[in-house]
């Protein structure tokens, strides 16, 4: 990943995560497409039939959960996916329609509850760095809202400042919008989740986008696991 950048902080504080991102060019995120509303439609009832026979307790046994329930103990946070997965589940809930692209990447996040931030690649001042915040950055959360960033939350960053990180969510600077036309959409995966389920979900998002974007290449599908350097 020569335009992002991997930090030996990321290596050594995240030992066992990972990191993948999915850039994806030549897209049309204005026009809503029913095969994409039929998958969500598809999606709840399959979430309902998988898990609505378990207790809440039971619910958040599951591995990938239980990984996330971890990293954001640390905070004294709730993985706010998990709290989606239960509004579907057992509250009856449907998935919002907010954009295409955002979308596509949301039915895929709740599938395989792997958390993925989605951006515009050209709002983004590249080059790119996957790191982990050293606490005190400052950082306009989607909301408006400015955070003042905790110590060793994973995180990425353009030339500009932080734009993601798992506690706090994306900037407001760089989210997709209907004008987008490349997006970069980057997972953010703590120990426990594991390498298999982060490139199932960056292959979910890019089937997800080709419903709408036939037309759509992409340009860098790349996973980065701590620990591991190239």
């Amino acid at each position: 990943m020569s335009d992002i950048a991997v930090s030996d902080t990321w290596h050594d504080t995240f030992l066992g995560g990972h990191v993948g991102v999915l850039l994806m060019e030549g897209i049309d995120n204005t026009v809503p497409n029913a095969a994409l509303d039929a998958r969500k439609r598809a999606l709840e009832e399959k979430l309902r039939a998988q898990f609505a026979h378990l207790s809440r307790q039971n619910l958040l046994e599951l591995d990938v959960l239980r990984a996330y329930r971890a990293y954001y103990k640390r905070f004294d946070q709730t993985y706010h996916v998990q709290l989606q997965l239960e509004s579907v589940v057992y509250k009856g809930k449907s998935l919002p329609d907010v954009s295409p692209l955002v979308d596509a990447s949301f039915v895929a996040e709740l599938d395989t509850l792997v958390l993925t931030a989605s951006h515009d690649a050209d709002r983004l001042v590249w080059p790119l760095r996957i790191d982990a915040t050293r606490g005190g950055e400052v950082f306009e959360a989607m909301n408006g809202k400015v955070r003042t960033l905790r110590a060793n939350d994973m995180m990425m960053a353009d030339a500009q400042g932080p734009v993601c990180t798992i506690l706090y969510g994306q900037d407001r600077r760089t989210p997709v919008t209907a004008a987008t036309t490349r997006a970069l959409f980057v997972c953010y995966a703590p120990a426990g989740v594991g390498e298999a389920r982060v490139r199932s979900q960056l292959l979910a998002i890019e089937d997800n986008v080709r419903l709408f974007a036939p037309q759509a290449e992409t340009r860098r599908l790349d996973i980065s696991e701590a620990g591991i350097r190239e």
